[in-house]
């Protein structure tokens, strides 16, 4: 089970929503909508992107890493390490 999985349909819900913003955008851009209009939505989602990424990483570090810390030190040493990989390509991004 995934740390993610008692939130799951709120996480699907969500992105669902921003599915439709992406749609969204596609349709401004094919109707010519002016620059800025069009970057104010770009600016919505990824900050909604953003949301979806936090509560995943809170997910799973409040039950993955603990977990694995919880069975041993390395194992959990291990899952700090990947979840600071993926906070990394987070940032990065």
């Amino acid at each position: 089970m995934h740390g993610y999985t008692g939130d799951k349909d709120d996480y699907l819900k969500r992105l669902r929503r921003i599915e439709g913003q992406v749609r969204g955008i596609a349709r401004m851009v094919d109707e010519d909508v002016y620059c800025i209009d069009v970057l104010t939505q770009v600016a919505a989602v990824t900050k909604a992107l953003q949301a979806v990424s936090i509560g995943l990483v809170e997910d799973h570090l409040a039950h993955c890493v603990v977990d694995a810390a919880r069975q041993s030190p390395e194992d959990g040493a291990a899952k700090v390490k990947e979840a600071a990989d993926a906070i990394a390509r987070l940032v990065r991004s």
